[in-house]
């Protein structure tokens, strides 16, 4: 009996021990401070590939760093990242529309702002087991156009994943600058994104001469893939069918783009 006790009390530390965990971690760009987390699972010291992971336009809070939680499990180090500085965390649409016309209004602080990121993720040293050679990113909504600006800069990752991120830009990829594979995940029937802004994607990818990919998800519209936004604006719904299969889309992109 005193066996299994002890049995079960080590099970317990054990799985204490491995749970989820979020480190603040904080760095900064032209002047300003931002603070994001570092988000992985402990249960292991084994290297893995670490992803920035841009939240939709109501930046970090608690939802996002639960989703980040899940989306690391036992296979990647995420940072969330920070895009608008310390303090400023909007409360409702206004806000977050406001904070997000503000970074869009200039690309190329938006571009230094995800490149610190960038260099904070490969910076993290022994805070957190990530494997250098192998970096991604994600981004959702707002943070789905962050990524992929972050492609078109010719960041040198692996792979970028969009969610139904916004697919203009101010700044087009230059002919060989993409570097990073790119999956750019869309509701077919998004209300936010033109078919002329599809055309103008694939096209500016072509031209760049990137690895790139472009699926439409049959019935979904916009924040598909980030329930608690359901609901917040007109057009912004859940699917839980395109979130599902986007994910195991994300996870066999990752899969192939960090393989030897």
């Amino acid at each position: 009996m005193r066996m299994f006790f002890s049995l079960a009390l080590f099970a317990i530390s054990f799985a204490a021990a491995a749970a989820p965990r979020a480190d603040k971690i904080s760095w900064a760009h032209g002047g300003k401070d931002f603070d994001g987390y570092l988000v992985w699972n402990d249960g292991s010291k084994a290297l893995r590939p670490g992803l920035l992971m841009i939240p939709p336009w109501y930046g970090i809070n608690d939802n996002e760093i639960a989703d980040a939680k899940t989306i690391a499990g036992k296979d990647f180090v995420i940072l969330l990242v920070d895009m608008y500085g310390r303090g400023l965390r909007p409360a409702n649409p206004d806000e977050a529309g406001k904070a997000t016309a503000a970074v869009y209004a200039d690309p190329a602080m938006l571009r230094g702002r995800i490149e610190t990121a960038l260099a904070t993720l490969r910076g993290v040293g022994k805070k957190a087991p990530v494997d250098q050679k192998r970096i991604g990113a994600i981004g959702f909504c707002f943070g789905g156009a962050v990524a992929l600006e972050l492609a078109r800069s010719g960041a040198d990752i692996a792979g970028v994943a969009s969610f139904h991120g916004n697919l203009k830009t101010k700044l087009p990829a230059a002919k060989g600058a993409v570097k990073a594979r790119v999956l750019a995940m869309n509701g077919a029937d998004d209300g936010f994104v033109k078919v002329e802004d599809i055309a103008n994607f694939q096209n500016e990818m072509r031209e760049a001469g990137a690895d790139w990919q472009f699926v439409n998800f049959g019935g979904a519209v916009h924040c598909f893939a980030v329930p608690e936004e359901h609901g917040t604006v007109p057009g912004c719904e859940f699917n839980e069918r395109a979130y599902r299969r986007s994910m195991h889309m994300m996870r066999d992109f990752f899969a192939e783009a960090f393989a030897p």
